[in-house]
């Protein structure tokens, strides 16, 4: 259970500073692209530490602009998220 707790507690703190990053308007593009990667490749670990067979990669064909990968990886990001909900919501019972 305490390795659950410091799991959460990990993805929280990358969620945060993932979020607090695209904030900031002064970054820049390889920067805004480099969190959003390095925010599914901690969820992946997270996620991989729970026991979870996880594919972390994510499909960049397409897309040619920051913006684009950006949201390829916030797609990512969104569905490793709802498997660590579900996960999560398991080893609560």
């Amino acid at each position: 259970m305490k390795t659950l707790n410091k799991t959460a507690l990990a993805l929280v703190v990358a969620s945060v500073m993932a979020t607090s990053a695209f904030a900031s308007s002064n970054e820049s593009a390889y920067e805004r692209v480099q969190s959003a990667k390095g925010s599914v490749e901690a969820l992946a670990v997270t996620l991989e530490n729970m026991g979870a067979d996880v594919d972390a990669n994510v499909d960049l064909n397409g897309a040619y602009t920051a913006d684009q990968k950006v949201s390829a990886y916030n797609a990512k990001h969104a569905e490793l998220q709802t498997e660590f909900n579900t996960l999560h919501a398991q080893t609560a019972e």
